[in-house]
């Protein structure tokens, strides 16, 4: 997709990644009348349009993730928020700090005052044969994506925090078989949700166990081998499609070489969301932190945009 308003070079703000911080940030800057640019190289929403069930967002009893971010996203297109589709390279600063330059895939480039880094993570990779074989044929790692390709057949999901459990829950609507497996018997999501998964009649659980192949025929996942992880015994079990959310990695190359990352490649903010170069900011699970919770993110973007206001002011 191309954005439908003409680009231009300079801007006051340029905001990398449309998911609920970069947007919430976005909402924040033109309602201060900077000169705001969005750069998002895939749909804007982030993993909240693969997020089947939101029940923690405030004013929402339970809303699912595409129609979230499709309500933030129809909120910046009243305040004409300019959005440009292309994937960002590396991010440049100037000896004086007072001009960030954004290069983008083939070569252009973009110029602000201040930039936020708002893109998020991706989802880990369990890492054992026949993951990358089977990729795209029973192999996903998003369940409000490709779930309905296996009505009525076997799942399995992979994992023991709030996406596992609230993933499992919603994959149940596709199928009255659903493996949940996860390394130990500790849970990472809260206590109602937990129970919401153990009490299900449709979930089996397979605690103390880790998967360490994928199987398969031909072109499809046939089953898993999984070993116990306390007597490390191994055994196969039946399945159509494995979900696996293990966790997730920050996406922060092409900001690295600026040593604003700690050793994982989140990136690493003050109380303002400033990293120690100024005028570069970051927000939302991109960034170091404890909870990455949608809530947290738009928390993250308005206290980045707010004081970008500032800043720039100073700057100015």
């Amino acid at each position: 997709m191309k954005s439908n308003i003409k680009a231009t070079d300079n801007y006051d703000l340029i905001i990398i990644g449309a998911g609920p911080a970069g947007m919430t940030a976005a909402i924040y800057a033109q309602r201060a009348n900077l000169k705001t640019v969005i750069i998002e190289k895939a749909l804007p929403g982030g993993k909240m349009t693969r997020t089947s069930e939101v029940e923690n967002y405030p004013g929402f009893d339970f809303i699912d993730g595409q129609t979230l971010a499709s309500k933030m996203h129809e909120q910046i297109e009243k305040l004409n928020v300019e959005v440009i589709y292309d994937e960002v390279v590396s991010i440049d600063d100037d000896i004086n700090h007072t001009s960030k330059t954004v290069n983008l895939l083939g070569n252009k480039k973009l110029t602000a005052k201040a930039v936020i880094v708002a893109t998020g993570t991706v989802e880990k990779k369990i890492g054992v044969p026949g993951e990358d074989e089977y990729y795209g044929k029973g192999v996903s790692y998003c369940g409000v994506c490709d779930g309905f390709l296996f009505k009525d057949k076997t799942i399995t999901v992979v994992g023991g925090g709030y996406a596992a459990c609230e993933e499992s829950l919603y994959l149940t609507r596709m199928t009255n078989n659903l493996n949940l497996i996860h390394r130990r018997e500790g849970f990472r999501a809260d206590d109602k949700t937990v129970a919401r998964v153990k009490n299900h009649p449709n979930i089996n659980m397979h605690v103390n166990y880790r998967v360490v192949e994928v199987l398969g025929d031909l072109d499809k996942v046939v089953g898993l081998k999984i070993e116990n992880t306390e007597t490390k015994e191994v055994s196969e079990i039946k399945t159509d499609a494995l979900f696996p959310y293990i966790g997730s990695d920050p996406i922060s190359e092409f900001v690295r070489h600026l040593g604003v990352c700690d050793e994982e490649g989140y990136i690493l903010v003050d109380d303002t969301c400033q990293t120690k170069i100024p005028g570069l900011f970051a927000a939302g699970d991109v960034i170091k932190k404890n909870l990455r919770q949608i809530v947290t993110a738009t928390n993250d973007g308005a206290i980045a945009a707010q004081y970008i206001i500032n800043y720039i002011d100073n700057v100015n």
